[in-house]
This record gives C-alpha cells, structure tokens and sequence, in this order.
C-alpha cells in the first residue's frame, strides 16, 4: 500500500492521557517543569561554551551540539504532549503523525551517532595526545555534528515512509503520548516478519552500530590509561570520560529497550514510562551530569550566571 491509498486526513487519537482533569494537570505542571529546566540547563550549556573561550575545543564543541539538538530533539514532541494534555479530543493527521516520527527517530538517532563521535574525541585525545589538535580540527567536528544529524535524518525518513506505506488496521488508538515507532507498528495490519526485520535493521544501525563503536574506543582507551605509570594521570583520563560514558548508557539503554527487541514484546504502559525518561529524562539530566562532574562547565557556567545577575542589578 502506498500514500495515495491513504487518506492525508486519516486520524488516530492518543489513548495513554489519564481521563480524570486533575491528573491531566498534573501531568501538565510536572511535564511543563521538566521541560524548563531542559530549555534552562541546554541553553545554559551553550551560552557558557559560546562565551567561555578556554572552553573552545572539539569536547565542548560536541557538548554543545548534544546540548542544541537535545533542545530540538524535545521541541518536536513534548509541546506536543502538553497541547494534547489540556485538549479534549487528542488527535493527529497521519502526515502529522509521520512528520513527527521522522524527526523524532532522526534527531534521537543524531544523538547516538553525535555520542560515537564524541567517543572518537576522547580516544584520540587520550592515545594520540601529540597527534590531537591535527586530527581534531574544527572542519572535521563540523563535519562530525553535520553527519550525525544527516544520517540520523536519512535513516529515519527511509524508516518512517516505510512503516506509512503500509496497510494500517480499522483501529486508530495509539497507545502512547506521541507518534513513536512501536506503538503505531502496533496498528499495522500486516504480519510479516519482513515488515519487523526492517525495522530492526534500521533501529540497529541507528542504535546498534554507534553503540558498538564506543564499546570498542572505550576498549582501546582503557587498554591505554591502564599503561600510564601515573596514578593521577590514570584518575585524570579516566575522570574525563566518565561523564560521556553515563549519558551513553543512559541514552542507548533507554533506546536499545524500546526499539532493539520484537514487536510482540511490547507493553503499553511500560514502555510509556520508558518513553518519558529518554523523551524528558535524559536530555534533563545530559546537562547535569556534565556539569557536576566538570569543573570546568562549572566554572563557566557560574561566571554566565553571575555576570547576568549583575547586569541586572546594574539595569535596575
């Protein structure tokens, strides 16, 4: 089945919003804090980078990208979840519905293969130190960032317009705050194991291939810090990729449970809950980690918030 087969103003309509009011606005005030804090702590990230000029390397550099693309990767759903929290009839267009996946699954995937990038970063600067700063140009991070958000982009177009070419069941429910690729392979009609194997394939090479990529830098970065005599040089080496390791096990966790696995395993309310931690809680606490466990970050950081505090005081 093709697009012209179906209906551009086919809907479905989002089943997981708690019916009782109160909850809705419960839900509203908890979602709407969360996603201030991510604006407030992503923004923050890339001001201090932007304007901090030690901080003008290819790690900040990477930092700053992750920081911006989580900033849109959670513009295109979680607006989306508050607008539906408040409404009555909860329900999207399936152009709407397949627009919202591609950049969703695209600027998800960016994330991953912007993560294995920053893996390289660290490998590079860690066993070649004297060799860094003529490998790790400013023309190839642009090229790094630019690439992730490309691939990330393409793979989830090609995903997207296959899973909407297929032939979709009479029931429209969408067990799920938004348009993500489970929930709505659950409405396919069609039970070929071909229709799943693709989308495994395409989640493995978005998930699985970056992944498998760190694991290996990570190898080779230990085997070299373990050949350093110096205790604090060790603590040093390793204290600088501690907090990337964290955010990938927390990214390719969350993503490897909801996509790597069978479409017969899926649970509704389960894997909504799964949804919400990579969808608000690892871009919230992305900024966190990297910044408790920086000094540096820290450091810009309260010179950005002190030198706005007292332009304020200067204005009033």
């Amino acid at each position: 089945m093709t697009w012209e087969n179906h209906s551009v103003l086919m809907e479905f309509v989002f089943l997981a919003y708690p019916n009782r009011l109160e909850l809705r606005m419960l839900c509203f005030l908890g979602i709407s804090l969360a996603y201030a804090l991510i604006i407030s702590g992503n923004i923050l990230i890339m001001v201090s980078i932007q304007t901090e000029t030690r901080l003008h390397t290819p790690m900040y550099y990477f930092l700053g990208s992750l920081s911006g693309i989580e900033l849109c990767y959670t513009a295109v759903v979680v607006p989306h979840i508050l607008a539906n929290t408040l409404k009555s009839e909860k329900n999207i267009t399936l152009l709407s519905c397949a627009t919202q996946m591609v950049f969703f699954i695209g600027l998800g995937s960016a994330d991953c293969f912007l993560l294995a990038s920053m893996a390289y970063d660290r490998y590079v600067a860690i066993c070649h130190p004297l060799q860094y700063p003529l490998i790790m140009t400013v023309t190839l991070c642009v090229r790094l960032v630019l690439a992730s958000v490309v691939i990330g982009l393409v793979l989830s177009l090609q995903l997207v317009v296959f899973i909407f070419c297929l032939p979709f069941c009479q029931d429209r429910g969408i067990e799920h705050f938004f348009c993500d690729v489970p929930p709505v392979m659950r409405l396919v009609c069609a039970t070929s194991h071909v229709h799943e194997l693709s989308v495994l394939v395409a989640a493995a090479l978005a998930i699985a291939v970056p992944f498998f990529f760190i694991a290996t830098t990570y190898a080779l970065i230990v085997a070299a810090v373990l050949k350093l005599h110096s205790a604090a040089g060790r603590h040093r080496a390793f204290n600088t990729c501690s907090s990337h390791l964290t955010v990938v096990l927390l990214q390719y966790g969350c993503c490897a449970f909801m996509y790597l696995r069978p479409n017969s395993s899926y649970h509704p309310k389960k894997d909504q809950f799964i949804s919400l931690v990579y969808t608000l809680g690892t871009p919230f606490l992305n900024p966190l980690i990297y910044t408790l466990r920086n000094n540096e970050m820290k450091g810009a950081i309260e010179k950005v918030l002190t030198r706005n505090y007292f332009s304020q005081k200067i204005i009033q």
